[in-house]
C-alpha cells in the first residue's frame, strides 16, 4: 500500500517515538520496498527547556508538552540501530503546525501529528528535490479539546 500510495520509492520515513512499534514495524515494511530508505524519529526539545525528555538522542529525562511521545525512558522496543539520524521539535511549533494543518488541510489531529510534519519537512529541505518522505498523522484533534492545543485557536 505504500509504494502504491506515494507511486514509487520513499526516502525517508519521520515519526515520533511513543513506545517505538510503530516507528519500527512500519521502518521495516517501507525499507522492504526502499531498502536505502532513511528511518528518522522524532523526540521533543525545547530551546528554552532542553531537558525536554529527548532521551533517545542521549539527553536527560524530564516532562514535555507533545504527548503520547517521550515517556521519560528509552521505550523497550527501541532499537537505535534501525534509526539514521533523530530530529527535535519543541512543542510550540508541533502545535502550531497541528492548528495549521486544521486551518489549511482541514485535517484535525494532535501535537504528535504536527511534530511529525514539522520534523517531516526539516527532513524534506536536507533531501534532494523530488524525495519522498513519510509519516502518519497519528492521533486525532478530538483528544485535545480541553488541552493547550486548542485553547489558543
Amino acid at each position: 500500500m505504500a509504494r502504491a500510495a506515494v507511486e514509487g520509492a520513499v526516502d525517508a520515513f519521520v515519526h515520533v517515538v511513543g513506545t517505538a512499534h510503530s516507528i519500527h514495524g512500519v521502518g521495516r515494511v517501507l525499507r522492504g520496498h526502499s531498502p536505502g530508505m532513511r528511518i528518522v524519529p522524532v523526540e521533543p526539545v525545547e530551546p528554552a527547556e532542553p531537558a525536554e525528555s529527548a532521551v533517545l538522542s542521549g539527553g536527560p529525562t524530564g516532562s514535555n508538552r507533545i504527548e503520547g511521545i517521550s515517556a521519560g525512558f528509552v521505550p523497550p522496543l527501541w532499537e537505535p540501530e534501525q534509526v539514521d539520524e533523530i530530529v527535535t521539535v519543541g512543542a510550540d511549533e508541533a502545535m502550531a503546525m497541528a492548528r495549521r494543518l486544521a486551518r489549511e488541510e482541514g485535517l484535525f489531529a494532535g501535537t504528535s501529528s504536527g511534530a511529525n510534519i514539522v520534523a517531516a519537512i526539516r527532513v524534506a529541505e536536507r533531501l534532494r528535490p523530488d524525495a519522498t518522505v513519510a509519516t502518519i498523522l497519528c492521533d486525532s484533534g478530538l483528544r485535545y479539546l480541553s488541552t493547550e492545543l486548542c485553547r489558543s485557536v
